[in-house]
């Protein structure tokens, strides 16, 4: 049986995340296969390389640096999240916090980032041989959160957060033949998501990116669809989908130290649900 784990991500949210990873880190569940949503990919990074609460520094610590995120960077640079001080400065083997990149590729869990394509607005599956050493962008480029990042460009290709094109990548996990799959959400399980939200970035993003804001436009149709069908095969016993039920007042750019640690430990309760599934 082959077993996958998907981490949609989801900014500051994504926390709830990290709280699983380090769960399941600390009593031994492994997975093989991890699929990376924007700050889900960061997450399954330091999972991936067996780094027990790694994330947790990164979301409760770094964060609230203006290095990180900021209006700051923002004016100086036109990011708001500074993606190479987060995946380069923080992460490199000279950083502070650096990735434990020998024991990642060393890992026989087999890693997947997905990002959109700028260009076609279609879904980018970067593979764990494209992570190099000191050289993660493929979590850049899955991070860029349209309109106040610019897109990460890789190899002459501008990519943007991988949420507009597949936020819920289950189908792909079930072509590379996975058998069993558990979710990570940031939103409650049955939240849907209201299309309004996206159609300001939407139409700032068509200037210059018109197949990238098509699929902006659409996210919410997209995700809501990928939710429906997650729900559908959770029925089935193939999925797990776990989903704060509390946000504690935490968005993709809002945060408090308060609704970040509430957020961590609901998910290391959450993970608790993992082991059972994985052995039916």
């Amino acid at each position: 049986m082959k077993t996958a784990l998907i981490d949609v991500g989801g900014g500051y949210r994504a926390i709830y995340g990290a709280g699983i990873d380090d769960y399941c880190l600390k009593h031994g569940i492994s997975f093989d296969h991890c699929y990376g949503i924007s700050a889900g990919s960061a997450n399954l990074a330091s999972f991936v390389a067996r780094q027990y609460r790694r994330s947790y520094k990164f979301y409760t610590d770094y964060s609230f640096r203006k290095e990180y995120a900021s209006f700051y960077n923002f004016r100086k640079t036109g990011n708001y999240i500074d993606l190479d001080y987060v995946y380069g400065t923080l992460s490199n083997s000279d950083g502070e916090y650096p990735l434990d990149y020998d024991t990642f590729v060393k890992n026989p869990t087999d890693f997947t980032v997905v990002a959109a394509d700028g260009n076609t607005g279609k879904p980018h599956y970067f593979a764990k041989s494209d992570m190099k050493r000191d050289n993660y962008g493929p979590c850049k480029a899955s991070s860029s959160v349209p309109v106040v990042n610019h897109p990460y460009v890789i190899d002459g290709v501008p990519y943007f957060d991988g949420g507009i094109a597949d936020p819920i990548p289950l189908r792909k996990a079930f072509e590379d033949g996975c058998d069993k799959v558990v979710i990570v959400l940031t939103h409650p399980k049955e939240w849907i998501r209201p299309q309004q939200k996206d159609e300001f970035p939407a139409r700032i993003l068509r200037r210059d990116y018109p197949n990238a804001a098509r699929d902006l436009w659409y996210r919410a149709r997209t995700y809501n669809s990928e939710s429906t069908e997650a729900r559908m095969w959770e029925k089935s016993g193939r999925v797990l989908i776990l989903a704060p039920t509390n946000l504690f007042n935490l968005n993709t750019l809002k945060k408090d130290r308060v609704g970040l640690e509430k957020m961590y430990r609901e998910g290391f309760t959450d993970a608790r649900a993992i082991r059972a599934f994985l052995e039916k």
